[in-house]
């Protein structure tokens, strides 16, 4: 698998990222050439035009994508098709499936995952998107921010309120979710200018009496928040594999400019003030990439994943920023410069940091679950 992606990856070089990074334009090119090798539903049942593969796989592949030099830009341009159905495949009915899993697999529609809300943030619970029932159809009116992809979707997976917060046992209770098609005549797309990613934008959502067919509610009203949880450990197994891809590319561009860049009549890279840190992240990425091995082994054998992978996307985003942030050291001042591309590892590897749990969180979640210690908010 690796090598099938690589050999794609191949394709798009430094330059094609690079461009992609000043010009902020989709990589539509590469999206349609792993489209066209039938990629982008390695985790789609064969059924539904998909490959049927585990997770352990979408790991390696999103790894193979960010660790050539495509980054998170390369990996969030597939993202959601590669998981971003699963409550779909899960929780959808057959008709769903037949009707919404194809084209994602195809390549042929792109969707978006709108979650978050501005003044909700990792409490999804309170989220205040409202979708009103009104006989076959809901309609939908909230704001929603943090979108990926929204400037070029066509369809979206929507988190909306069905029941007032407060009327069930949690603040989850009453959420349903919905994937349906993003009609911009009652869904205002407003990109936000961003620290980096520029290729794949990054979205407020305006939504004003948007009509979503009761056909489109994926499964019972008012569990949307259940059917979503399905999807987190993956999530996080997946932006685990993705920032250690990240971290290794920007390694061995380091281990490469070490070798060749000669001051004071010897390579930088004979210096043990340049080898070690380099051989350090060496060592720290390898391990978070056997935590995050663990975690996609135990969900595709249906075993609890929770702490291992909560655990690897913390491990991987720390061991990612700091091969990242070395990177740029082993460099010098040619670090800071777009041409050697560093930089721009650099600013994509805070996406990891920061998302799709912030490692504060991971931290809170690993006390109380693993070790048992008192809930501290």
């Amino acid at each position: 698998m690796r090598a099938a992606i690589e050999k794609i990856c191949a394709r798009f070089g430094d330059d094609y990222w690079l461009k992609r990074d000043s010009d902020g334009q989709f990589p539509e090119e590469f999206y349609r050439a792993m489209a066209a090798d039938g990629w982008l539903g390695v985790c789609i049942p064969q059924a539904h035009g998909g490959s049927g593969l585990g997770v352990s796989e979408a790991a390696a592949m999103m790894q193979a994508v960010a660790a050539s030099g495509a980054g998170l830009s390369g990996a969030s341009a597939i993202h959601m098709n590669i998981f971003g159905l699963n409550p779909v495949v899960v929780y959808g009915t057959e008709e769903q499936k037949r009707r919404m899993l194809p084209p994602i697999a195809a390549g042929k529609e792109k969707a978006c995952f709108a979650v978050t809300e501005p003044d909700a943030g990792l409490e999804t619970g309170k989220i205040k998107t409202r979708a009103e029932r009104c006989g076959d159809v809901y309609v939908v009116s909230g704001a929603k921010i943090w979108i990926s992809t929204a400037q070029v979707a066509d369809k979206m997976l929507l988190l909306a309120r069905t029941a007032p917060l407060g009327s069930g046992r949690k603040s989850t209770d009453g959420l349903s979710l919905f994937y349906t098609a993003l009609d911009r005549r009652y869904v205002e797309v407003r990109e936000i200018a961003k620290m980096g990613r520029k290729a794949v934008d990054s979205n407020q959502l305006f939504i004003d009496g948007l009509s979503v067919p009761a056909a489109d509610r994926i499964g019972e009203e008012g569990r949307g928040f259940e059917y979503l949880l399905h999807g987190l450990n993956p999530e996080r197994i997946l932006v685990a594999a993705e920032a250690i891809g990240l971290g290794r590319a920007a390694l061995t561009r380091a281990s490469a400019y070490a070798k060749e860049r000669i001051v004071f009549g010897r390579p930088i890279g004979q210096n043990q003030a340049i080898q070690h840190p380099l051989a350090e992240c060496w060592m720290e990425l390898e391990a978070a990439d056997l935590m995050m091995l663990k975690a996609a082994w135990q969900y595709d054998q249906g075993i609890a994943c929770g702490p291992a992978a909560n655990a690897a996307k913390y491990l991987a985003a720390e061991a990612g920023f700091k091969a990242c942030q070395t990177a740029i050291a082993t460099h010098g001042g040619y670090g800071y410069a777009k041409e050697y591309h560093v930089e721009r590892y650099f600013r994509e590897i805070m996406i990891a940091k920061l998302a799709p749990v912030s490692p504060q969180l991971v931290l809170c979640f690993i006390a109380e679950k693993v070790l048992g210690l008192p809930k501290s908010y």
